[in-house]
């Protein structure tokens, strides 16, 4: 025998049926829980707050529905607009505009990079204060000059690895590098390409290193002199990039918003700005370049207790810059 009883559908909207149950509440279609009770005929008619209380869940059930059309509309609009994008990107990718990195994959994430780079110079720091402090105390107990040689090489290996981290985080975040984040303030302000002026440092260090014979004085100049040389070529094609990628920034066409020509056109130019950010690794990595091979050269021209010398009056200068940013955040505030 068929089964004739009534069989309730699980996927009505809640809304609706909150509204169905309401009209039948009002027609006296919804029977009593307690329909034994024939005493209570009052309860077969509705007082006015109950009307009212019917009409608010009648109402709010109304804006539910309009906003789940909203939302629903809001979530269709919002997926053309992306499958439109993609379309965009697609034909920018067919004609040659859109340049990809290959070095994303190995860099998923540039605010990873940086923290690790953060870290491991948090680090390098550490150690590179262990290896001053064991020259200065050297120095101080007039060690021989094998003893030095020893150390200064140590320290110089030490500068290799710091160049080193920093040419790794430039591919993850050459920004981040260059801003100098990883520093103090104080060092901040003297920075240059993200570190140190080589020519700079070599005029700091003059007084440091006397007596020198004439031809060490005569090689210190050179040094120097080629180093402002490098340092000012560094300086204008930076400017030159700067110059260039503002100008491509600002050569768009304008087309009304939203239009494929105005996409189009935005990618090429996002496209042809990424490609010149590219050089800024490279201008990053000759400055270091810069920066390690004056301190080798240094250590040419130097005698060994000279160039002894030379690194500790270095690291004083740069652990003094660090203190006046611990002495600027702790001074009093008015």
């Amino acid at each position: 025998m068929a089964d004739t009883s009534p069989r309730t559908d699980t996927s009505t909207d809640p809304d609706i049926e909150m509204d169905e149950r309401n009209q039948m509440f009002e027609q006296g279609q919804l029977a009593a829980p307690t329909a034994s009770d024939s005493s209570d005929k009052s309860k077969d008619k509705l007082d006015h707050k109950s009307l009212r209380r019917l009409a608010q869940n009648r109402e709010a059930a109304r804006k539910s529905r309009l906003r789940k059309k909203a939302y629903v509309q809001n979530l269709e609009s919002s997926r053309l607009k992306l499958t439109k994008l993609e379309q965009e990107l697609q034909r920018a990718r067919q004609q040659g505009i859109f340049i990809s990195s290959s070095g994303d994959q190995a860099h998923p994430s540039s605010g990873n990079g940086a923290m690790a780079f953060d870290m491991e110079y948090a680090r390098w720091l550490e150690e590179h204060n262990k290896h001053i402090n064991e020259l200065r105390a050297a120095i101080n107990a007039h060690a021989g000059d094998d003893d030095l040689r020893s150390i200064v090489d140590s320290i110089m290996a030490h500068y290799d690895d710091f160049f080193r981290l920093k040419g790794v985080a430039a591919k993850a975040d050459v920004f981040h590098v260059l801003s100098g984040m990883w520093q103090t303030p104080a060092e901040r302000c003297f920075m240059w390409l993200g570190g140190f002026k080589s020519s700079e440092l070599l005029k700091l260090l003059g007084g440091q290193l006397e007596p020198l014979t004439e031809q060490q004085l005569t090689g210190v100049c050179n040094l120097q002199q080629s180093s402002q040389q490098a340092e000012d070529a560094l300086s204008q094609g930076m400017e030159a990039l700067q110059q260039s990628l503002a100008e491509t920034l600002a050569s768009g066409s304008l087309c009304p918003a939203g239009s494929s020509g105005n996409v189009a056109n935005y990618m090429g130019q996002m496209a042809m700005a990424m490609g010149k950010l590219g050089t800024l690794e490279n201008f990053l990595r000759q400055a270091d370049n810069l920066r390690l091979q004056t301190l080798q050269q240094l250590q040419r021209i130097l005698t060994t207790r000279q160039s002894a010398r030379a690194l500790l009056a270095i690291s004083d200068y740069f652990s003094r810059l660090r203190a006046l940013s611990s002495l600027w955040h702790a001074r009093p505030r008015e």
